[in-house]
């Protein structure tokens, strides 16, 4: 994909508009602009899981569309190559595309797969390689066909989510702050000061039955003025908070950095502060095991080697890692190599015979955040695969780390 993309042009995104369908796109933005409202976490998540449809529905507007940033052109451009793919394809692999878009556009689901798509196609393209959409044209089972230096290779894109590896998912860990918001700001209107709420679940959480067990739990501890309430799925402690002070606002982030470096990278914070006062109560949780992002990264690539390649090439899965934040992504690319040792394990196993590379991306490589990963992707080549060391194929499976 192009790096110094042009300013993007109402006309072409009036042309995506119009694929989408002007329909389903302006019923999506203004159901995504009353999910997106900035005062609630679950908003504000809402925000970072469709910034690439509400980044593109801002773009329709001219003078937005002047004032548009590199993250923007390089979305501008992917809504662009959908165009034009459409136009290249016949009426029946158009209609494909078309309903893929339209999913996308649907419930909880989101563009970010068929951007994935468009992207990978616009990386391989830019080193060489002539790109053939066979999921598309010909519902082949992988989704691209390429070739270089009388190379050919299929590749299988597919979006993981973080979710998948989470003890406690994010989107429930909100979910929670958010309706007990009220009644801690209730409860610390009568009890003023300064609390932590330390939380341990054993077996993680999911799901709304134990979220609003979770809830009980919380304001029963409240309102009886206990200090502990130990059961198997949760073991909850109240105490003063003793990170604040001074040193809280010297630190960059104040309170919650604080938080993070206590608690560590995997911990699920939040920070209620009284209205009117000084007053906060701040909550962090850990469940009982450690995330298993990677892992559940390997679960999916393994499915799609054996479901999604057929073995007449050599496959590439791309993977698209989704709903991550920036700590989750340094975690995962860190000195404990976490990713890429987990990727490596899987390229010795039975599934892994057809695959000669795994790629690794995120939004922070979409969108071309500052500290992405270099080339746009992690690559981890799998070398005991036959297609391993041929040239052609040198530019989209040389491991990158």
């Amino acid at each position: 994909m192009p790096f110094a993309d042009p300013q993007p042009e109402p006309p072409a995104l009036d042309a995506f508009v119009a694929l989408c369908g002007e329909g389903p796109w302006h019923s999506r933005v203004a159901d995504l602009g009353q999910r997106a409202h900035p005062g609630s976490l679950s908003g504000r998540a809402a925000q970072q899981r469709y910034a690439l449809e509400l980044a593109l529905a801002r773009l329709c507007d001219r003078k937005a569309a002047a004032k548009a940033g590199p993250a923007e052109r390089r979305l501008c451009a992917l809504a662009r190559d959908a165009v034009a793919l459409a136009e290249s394809l016949p009426a029946a692999a158009r209609a494909r595309l078309q309903d893929r878009l339209l999913g996308g556009l649907s419930g909880e689901e989101t563009l970010i797969p068929l951007f994935h798509l468009l992207r990978t196609a616009s990386l391989l393209r830019g080193r060489g390689f002539a790109v053939h959409f066979d999921g598309l044209a010909e519902e082949a089972p992988y989704d691209l066909r390429i070739e270089r230096g009388g190379a050919v290779a299929e590749v299988a894109c597919e979006t993981v989510s973080a979710e998948e590896g989470r003890p406690v998912p994010r989107g429930d860990w909100w979910a929670l702050v958010d309706a007990i918001n009220p009644e801690l700001q209730t409860w610390l209107a009568a009890h003023p000061g300064r609390y932590l709420l330390k939380m341990t679940l054993p077996e993680g959480l999911s799901g709304p039955d134990q979220l609003a067990g979770l809830q009980r739990r919380i304001t029963a501890l409240l309102a009886e003025e206990k200090r502990q309430d130990a059961g198997a799925q949760a073991v909850l402690k109240l105490d003063p908070l003793m990170l604040a002070g001074a040193q809280a606002q010297d630190m960059p982030g104040g309170l919650p950095a604080r938080l993070r470096a206590q608690f560590g990278p995997e911990a699920h914070l939040a920070v209620t502060t009284g209205k009117g006062s000084g007053s906060v109560f701040a909550m962090a949780a850990r469940a009982g095991r450690e995330n298993a992002i990677a892992a559940a990264v390997c679960r999916r690539a393994t499915l799609a080697a054996e479901g999604r390649l057929t073995g007449r090439h050599p496959g590439i899965l791309a993977v698209f890692l989704e709903d991550l934040d920036r700590l989750d992504w340094q975690v995962l690319r860190g000195e404990q190599l976490e990713l890429e040792g987990a990727v490596r394990r899987f390229l010795t196993t039975p599934p892994a015979r057809r695959v000669v590379a795994v790629s690794c991306a995120s939004r922070f490589e979409m969108f071309g955040a500052p500290d992405a990963a270099p080339e746009g992707e992690l690559r981890f080549r799998n070398p005991g695969h036959a297609a391993a060391k041929h040239p052609g194929l040198a530019p989209a499976i040389l491991s990158s780390v």
